[in-house]
């Protein structure tokens, strides 16, 4: 089993980011989360490796891991720790 690397591990970091960011100009919200799910499933398949994939998972989730995450999530608390607001899509 592969680890997964989380050290940095290309050039031009910053321009990643901007070119990131500027994909999602002019996107509406529902159009952003669209764009980084095919982002995501774009690299994953790249990657390939379930267990490299979960581990990735587990690094990328809110302190506490994908169970409390998941949990929030149905509580309606939001990724900032804070409960949604009635009629709220964030």
């Amino acid at each position: 089993m592969s680890d997964l690397n989380l050290a940095p591990n290309f050039d031009n970091t910053d321009d990643f980011y901007a070119a990131l960011l500027s994909a999602h100009e002019g996107l509406s919200e529902p159009e952003m989360h669209a764009l980084n799910a095919r982002l995501i499933l774009i690299l994953a398949n790249h990657i390939g490796d379930q267990d490299i994939l979960t581990q990735a998972l587990d690094a990328a989730a809110p302190k506490g891991g994908r169970d409390k995450a998941k949990a929030d999530t149905e509580a309606g608390i939001g990724t900032m720790g804070t409960a949604r607001r009635e009629g709220s899509e964030t």
